[in-house]
Formats: structure tokens, C-alpha cells, sequence
């Protein structure tokens, strides 16, 4: 992980923990997951930061779901439900580093946002 990042944790634990000791025990206890980001291409971070791209397309869908319990048929409402969702998806931003999906998707490991090559340059602490 960035080493930057690191180094701002050591400076805020060592100027609060007196004063907030809870604060920054979470901190401490939480920081593997708070830094997982760094785990993957750095072009995916903004996908990742956000749980908006899982919301946002069923806003659209909330606002019609009383007018959906009226249908008669089930299969009407589903075919609205479908046809809204397509409409919507086509307002979608497109995923930022694509074609790094396969990669992430193979398992490869990323250290601070680079893919590594082979395991040896994880312990020597860099990608290359």
C-alpha cells in the first residue's frame, strides 16, 4: 500500500491517541480493510469507492414499483420493470479500466494499484 497513506496513519495515531483511544484502536483494527483499495488497478478505485453503481439503477425502478403492483399480470410488470432498466443502462458511465477486469477476475495481485509480476517482488515490497 502507498506509503504516503501509511505515514499519515502513523502521524494521526501518534497526535489523537491520548485523546481518542477508541478512535484510533479502530483504526488500527480496521486499516487492512480500510486500504483494500489499493489491491486493485488504480482505474477502478473510483468504481470502488462507491456503492451508487448498485443503487442508482433501481431508483428508477422504486419510483414505478406502485404503479407495477396494479398489473393484472405479473409477466406486465416484469416486462416494465426489464424495459426501464434497459433505458437506464444506457445513462451508465462505462467501467474505468476494463480491460484490467481479467486480471482481477485471474486472481493477479495488484500492490498499490500496479500488478505484480511474481510473488518474490510482494516480499521485496514493490510491483514490478
Amino acid at each position: 500500500m502507498d506509503i504516503l497513506c501509511e505515514r499519515q496513519r502513523d502521524r494521526f495515531i501518534s497526535r489523537y491517541r491520548k485523546s481518542y483511544p477508541k478512535a484510533t484502536e479502530t483504526l488500527l483494527n480496521d486499516w487492512d480493510r480500510m486500504v483494500s483499495l489499493y489491491a486493485f488497478p488504480r482505474e477502478h478505485w473510483v468504481h470502488l469507492r462507491t456503492t451508487n453503481i448498485v443503487e442508482s439503477p433501481f431508483d428508477m425502478i422504486r419510483l414505478r414499483t406502485n404503479a407495477a403492483r396494479r398489473f393484472k399480470r405479473v409477466e406486465n410488470a416484469n416486462s416494465i420493470i426489464w424495459k426501464l432498466l434497459v433505458l437506464a443502462e444506457k445513462a451508465w458511465r462505462s467501467l474505468k479500466g476494463a480491460e484490467l477486469l481479467r486480471d482481477v477476475y485471474d486472481g493477479k495481485k495488484f500492490v498499490d494499484s500496479k500488478i505484480v509480476k511474481n510473488a518474490e517482488s510482494i516480499a521485496r515490497g514493490g510491483a514490478r
